[in-house]
């Protein structure tokens, strides 16, 4: 391993999943790196491009375990840093969408350390996309909102009652423990019949999908055993999809 001997930290973006959906730039600091700290939801075969030498960290989080908190994360990019010079943060999707990357730089920072950001692929548009979901499309959905469905203080978020007055299509992340709460805002709304898509472990070989409405959705969910990764995508524009669209017919068909 070359030690450099001036600090320095990148926020790489991992992608949804798919290892082939990182970008090159991606894959040139991970081929530099002297240590990296990896996430839950990053592929592993990521870490094949990264030199035998380098170590790698796994500092992950998953609902109800925690490796390590983001406070012993911020510390241990900073002390790797110090140490070993040139050090990579692997996030999944982009660092900057609901992956708290702009915390991570701040702390860093703060040392005087430079750092850098490399976006990546998010699932909030990359998934939907694979199953044919364009998130806006000229006479459907002018606009599209991406949510996380729980807050910091596990509640909740107040932008989904203002996404569900709306015409655009809603992606929320996170969103899978908090499914009946939303379908219940949607409702008050006047939304039952709106199409709703959950897509888990997106663009990836285990990837599983639940179509319906909101009105059928959280059924779907319990019967097809959906659950955390995934995403939730509310609006017209999933009945559009070419690979999504004969399911849709076929409902539209069975309730006339």
């Amino acid at each position: 391993m070359k030690v450099n001997t001036k600090p320095r930290v990148t926020l790489v973006g991992a992608g949804p999943g798919d290892p082939d959906l990182i970008t090159l730039k991606g894959v040139k600091a991970l081929q530099n790196a002297n240590v990296i700290l990896y996430d839950a939801l990053i592929n592993r075969e990521l870490l094949n491009h990264a030199s035998v030498e380098a170590i790698k960290i796994f500092v992950g989080k998953r609902k109800g375990f925690h490796r390590y908190s983001q406070d012993e994360i911020n510390k241990l990019l900073v002390k790797n840093a110090f140490q070993y010079g040139n050090v990579v943060r692997l996030k999944g999707g982009d660092p900057y969408v609901f992956g708290r990357g702009s915390e991570e730089v701040d702390y860093i920072e703060s040392f005087g350390i430079e750092t850098e950001v490399i976006s990546g692929i998010s699932s909030a548009m990359a998934v939907p996309a694979s199953q044919g979901i364009a998130l806006t499309k000229r006479g459907v959905s002018e606009s599209f909102w991406v949510i996380t469905g729980t807050t910091s203080q596990n509640k909740l978020s107040n932008d989904i009652y203002l996404a569900a007055q709306s015409t655009a299509t809603v992606v929320i992340l996170m969103g899978m423990s908090k499914l009946n709460e939303i379908v219940s805002v949607f409702k008050r709304f006047g939304k039952a019949n709106l199409p709703t898509a959950i897509i888990q472990n997106g663009t990836t070989k285990n990837e599983k999908i639940g179509l319906g409405t909101i009105d059928t959705i959280t059924n779907v969910a319990q019967q097809k055993e959906l659950g955390a990764p995934a995403i939730i995508v509310i609006g017209e524009v999933v009945k559009e999809s070419a690979k999504l669209r004969l399911f849709y017919e076929e409902i539209n068909y069975i309730t006339k």
